[in-house]
């Protein structure tokens, strides 16, 4: 995922963000960071710093707005967009590493200051967004956009900076404003909430088992399981915890299926307890708020606000391309579903197959089927050797070099290195956070603590950091990834290039359109399990040998194994996240469970042994993570991403350099200086074409002659032209 920093408009009380404060003293943050490369002086730096900073470089931000709001000079284009592009360079660092610390190392001092400065961030960008003098100089700009005789990356910029205000309510009355900003501070103090529940039931739950209740575990999965009772203070016991790289082994290799089902529940249920920690009724916040903003800003609900910025256009495209791939999807899952129901039967003859024996069956099928377990291939998988195989791949494509560097970091498990390109210059600095801990939030992500700027031309370059929570090493083994770490790792990694690329000159042509955000991370996984890929970094962590080719036969040979299930639970957690933000009214409130088993079960048939990928109580994507109404990101991203490693098959070589080269140069250096199709269609010459996507989840048939189908056999049409995935 990569990190996208929503500090939400909001407002509170303004007394601290109108201060023009004084400069902090003694605070690393707001100094020069004179560091090497210009990464943020970690060693420094402590949780009390944070605060103090960003309420300093508020001010300073604020400044410089109040300087061009009240320039008396005829607006131009250096004077108003140059000078705001330009303006709160401090915060944007202070506020990136804020965001990127809180989500990565929260101890109680920096829980108790993102409480409080979370809804003053989001107040102070009301304050500049909704600022009429500084919109009037804006819009007197746009107005007259035409005969400014500006370039394509000038007149990019001024668009977007004048959409963004409008988007933020510039044009609204003044008591439309002033609702707005209350329904945004709001809205920031639930998202705050919302993780901090989150992050607390993720580290309350412990299973601590004795010895005769590991039947099944492998012992590598057991040692894990010691260690971390050890580091608990509970020695001779094993636990497991709701981090994927306990509960996913668990409940794929236990034999004690009643602890599959408490593990797996309390898995589903968190934050849904009717405790302190319980979301259900900040969901409800959530909804009702957001809906009321969609109606305040002239959108029927809060997902037609938000798909109008992106590049599907029109929730019914979205819907369109969702509800295309869920009923084949579904019903592969149920043909998986009956071949494992006959060895569950085996085992349990009178028992009903649930959603906690999915993964325990699943992996009997494939030994079954394919002689291949996770087991067999994690010796291969070594953290060390597959980072060295994502530097492999980057090398091959763009003649990256990376090398490591003793830096300061956040964390003593941070490591560092620069990044040079293919003439030996700087492109940054790229950190590594590799395992779950206590105060870490859960799942992979990738984020900025500095982003890239041009000071008089000269690029300054980023700071870029990949956050996971993979398997730990136990003893004198190195740490062992699963499959699926290893395809998270090239995933977060697709992101990082994505960012260390971007040369937009502009920092307001940073950002591109969500759903078209996960191709570069997507296409990235095209690489992991190549044959030619795997010979280069998979070997044995003991004996350093090649991973065999026939257990890459295997792996190939399972790559469509069980994605009945994987895309069914990633499109209903996609489809419950459009339908609760496509609600048009909030009439009190919401059942959410039931809400999402009416628009899952009832109205589109998903089986029980299948939740959605996210449950609403859970769903930090959609709720504190900036995917709202944006979960289809990684769907839609998918059918640009395995149609542009098209583009290198098509070539006769996987590392063709002249095909990353335009890769590199049409879409990942290109930022948002275009619209997201425009800059895949000038690298691939053409629309996208679905099938890739659909045959890569094993859900293509070939269309019959008498058919009448388009060119994909989908009969897909979409209407706007620049939401179109293909003809």
């Amino acid at each position: 995922m990569r990190r996208i920093i929503l500090f939400s408009l909001c407002i509170m009380t303004l007394a601290s963000c109108n201060k023009r404060g004084a400069r902090p003293e003694d605070n690393p943050l707001v100094e020069e960071w004179n560091t090497p490369f210009g990464v943020p002086p970690f060693d420094l730096i402590e949780s009390r710093h944070y605060e103090p900073a960003v309420e300093y470089a508020m001010s300073q931000h604020l400044a410089e707005i109040d300087a061009i709001a009240d320039n008396a000079d005829e607006p131009t284009f250096e004077n108003v967009i140059l000078a705001y592009d330009n303006s709160g360079e401090l915060l944007s660092d202070v506020a990136l590493t804020f965001e990127m610390v809180c989500s990565a190392d929260k101890d109680d001092v920096l829980q108790a200051a993102e409480e409080r400065l979370m809804p003053r961030l989001a107040a102070h960008y009301d304050e500049i967004l909704l600022n009429e003098k500084l919109f009037d100089r804006i819009r007197a700009l746009y107005d007259k956009r035409d005969a400014l005789g500006l370039d394509d990356r000038q007149m990019r910029l001024l668009t977007k900076t004048y959409d963004a205000f409008v988007r933020a309510g510039a044009l609204l009355d003044a008591d439309s404003k002033k609702r707005l900003k209350e329904i945004n501070a709001e809205l920031s103090q639930a998202s705050v909430k919302f993780g901090s529940n989150l992050l607390a039931e993720n580290n309350n739950f412990v299973l601590e088992l004795t010895g005769d209740k590991l039947d099944g575990l492998p012992s590598g999965v057991r040692d894990a399981a010691a260690a971390q009772a050890e580091s608990i203070g509970r020695k001779g016991k094993w636990v497991f915890t709701l981090h994927k790289p306990s509960l996913i082994p668990f409940l794929t290799y236990s034999t004690e299926r009643d602890l599959r089902e408490r593990m797996y529940k309390a898995y589903i249920n968190r934050c849904s307890n009717g405790d302190g920690y319980d979301n259900r009724a900040v969901v409800n916040d959530f909804i009702r708020l957001r809906t009321e903003k969609a109606h305040l800003l002239g959108y029927k609900s809060y997902a037609d606000y938000v798909v109008s910025d992106q590049m599907a256009g029109d929730k019914k495209n979205v819907y369109a391309l969702l509800d295309r791939i869920w009923t084949p999807a579904l019903e592969r899952a149920e043909g998986e579903l009956a071949e494992m129901e006959e060895l569950f039967k085996r085992d349990v003859p009178d028992g009903t197959f649930e959603s906690w024996d999915w993964w325990y069956y699943a992996e009997k099928l494939r030994k079954k089927n394919y002689s291949l377990d996770e087991e067999m291939l994690k010796p291969y998988f070594a953290l060390e050797n597959v980072r060295h195989g994502i530097f492999f791949l980057a090398n091959r494509l763009y003649g990256l070099t990376f090398r490591p560097v003793q830096q300061p970091a956040y964390n003593d498990e941070c490591s560092a290195f620069t990044v040079s390109d293919a003439d030996d210059t700087h492109l940054g600095v790229l950190y590594f956070d590799f395992f779950p801990r206590e105060g870490k939030g859960g799942g992979a992500w990738c984020g900025y603590f500095r982003e890239p700027t041009y000071p008089n031309g000269i690029r300054k370059a980023p700071v870029v950091g990949i956050v996971c929570n993979f398997t730990r090493p136990v003893g004198s083994a190195p740490a062992l990834l699963t499959s699926d770490e290893v395809s998270t790792l090239f995933h977060e990694f697709g992101h990082a290039l994505h960012f260390l690329f971007s040369d937009t000159t502009y920092r307001g042509l940073l950002n591109v359109e969500g759903d078209f955000v996960e191709l570069p991370s997507q296409i990235m996984e095209n690489w992991a399990f190549e044959p030619e890929m795997l010979k280069n970094y998979a070997t044995h962590y003991r004996s350093g040998e090649v991973i065999p080719r026939s257990l890459v036969d295997k792996l190939r040979r399972t790559s469509l194994f069980n994605q009945g299930f994987a895309t069914t639970e990633l499109v209903a957690a996609a489809l419950s996240d459009m339908d609760i933000h496509s609600l048009e009214k909030y009439d009190g409130a919401i059942d959410v469970d039931a809400f999402e088993y009416t628009a899952l079960n009832e109205k589109r048939g998903l089986i029980p042994q299948i939740e959605p990928r996210y449950r609403y109580p859970y769903f930090s994507h959609i709720f504190d993570g900036g995917y709202s109404a944006g979960y289809y990101f990684y769907i839609w991203a998918e059918v640009l991403d395995k149609d542009a490693f098209e583009a290198f098959r098509e070539s006769g070589d996987l590392f063709d350099r002249r095909t990353a080269d335009r890769f590199r140069r049409e879409v990942l250096e290109r930022g948002g200086s275009d619209d997201g199709m425009n800059l895949y269609r000038a690298f691939r010459g053409a629309e996208p074409d679905k099938t890739p996507l659909l045959k890569a989840r094993g859900l293509w048939t070939e269309p019959a002659e008498t058919e009448e189908t388009d060119a994909d056999g989908l009969q897909l049409s979409v209407p706007n032209d620049n939401a179109r995935i293909i003809e």
